[in-house]
């Protein structure tokens, strides 16, 4: 069944020549215009565009097909405008890209609250910086930054990365061993304990281990989780140590349900940054957002 959305998309790629810009005009994401694109060209049977670098050049039969379309095109839109209410205004989406855990402490609660339509994205950092490039996403909270001429990077706070333990766990013996300042007696003591991690990502355990104990750590980690929220839960009910951004577990440590162990000998740090493309047509939309995470730091 023919969807005339796909005719104003293939005018938007048509009239701006990229899939990014279309997605712009459009006020959809890049996958939705490659969608309605593949799905017109599927049903008039034919390629419409030969898609030459990150320009889509249209081939013959759909220059043919722009011109038979465009004047009826005009004229739907044209009656789309008299006849909606004068009120209605096109709500636009953003596409935001961060880690799971902190979507859950910080933006979860406010997104209801937003004017516009919010996507929210959970990946491997380097990848959603690729997304933001390409016009997938148009704002990335991340501790890392990936150089690139596009996009810009904003710091705006800062996580340290923690030992922590759950709330039964007998930490005196390791309170007398750091006084010793024993770096080989801290790391057995560490390794006889219980520990959590997740499925997807070991780096926060890796990048500890490697700064205090110049090595990499030996073991796997007891209990595995599907994210760092769940460790925090899971410690706040038992025994057990993890190596957790201090942030997300701030609260617990507060009220006593998990224990600071150690902060390590040298405190391992990441910088937060907004990243976003150095042009976007959402800068109103994606300062509201900032201004939320500037006002939770």
């Amino acid at each position: 069944m023919l969807n005339l959305e796909w005719y104003r998309t293939f005018k938007a790629v048509y009239k701006t020549g990229t899939l990014t810009s279309a997605a712009e005009v459009l006020f959809i994401s890049q996958p939705g215009v490659s969608l309605h694109l593949s799905s017109l060209e599927n049903y008039v049977g034919y390629k419409l565009f030969d898609r030459t670098g990150r320009k889509m050049v249209p081939t013959e039969k759909g220059k043919v097909l722009y011109n038979f379309i465009i004047e009826a095109l005009a004229k739907l839109e044209e009656a789309e405008k008299n006849f909606q209410r004068s009120t209605e205004k096109n709500t636009p989406t953003i596409s935001v890209g961060m880690c799971f855990e902190t979507f859950q402490i910080t933006l979860e609660q406010y997104i209801s609250t937003l004017p516009f339509n919010v996507i929210i994205q959970f990946g491997e950092y380097p990848e959603m910086v690729e997304s933001l490039e390409k016009g997938i996403l148009d704002l990335i909270i991340t501790p890392q930054m990936v150089v690139k001429n596009t996009i810009e990077y904003q710091a705006f706070s800062s996580e340290t990365i923690v030992l922590v333990g759950g709330s039964e766990i007998d930490d005196s013996e390791f309170n007398l061993i750091e006084k010793k300042e024993s770096i080989e007696e801290i790391e057995l003591w560490l390794k006889q304990q219980k520990w959590y991690g997740t499925t997807g990502d070991m780096e926060h355990l890796r990048r500890f281990w490697q700064l205090n104990f110049n090595k990499h750590p030996d073991f796997r980690p007891n209990y595995i989780v599907p994210n760092l929220n769940s460790i925090v839960r899971c410690l706040s009910s038992g025994k057990g140590l993890a190596v957790v951004p201090d942030f997300l577990c701030k609260k617990e440590i507060d009220n006593g349900s998990i224990k600071m162990i150690w902060e390590g000998k040298t405190p391992l740090k990441n910088t937060l940054y907004f990243a976003t493309r150095k042009k976007t047509m959402y800068q109103e939309e994606i300062a509201l957002i900032k201004k939320i995470f500037l006002e939770l730091n």
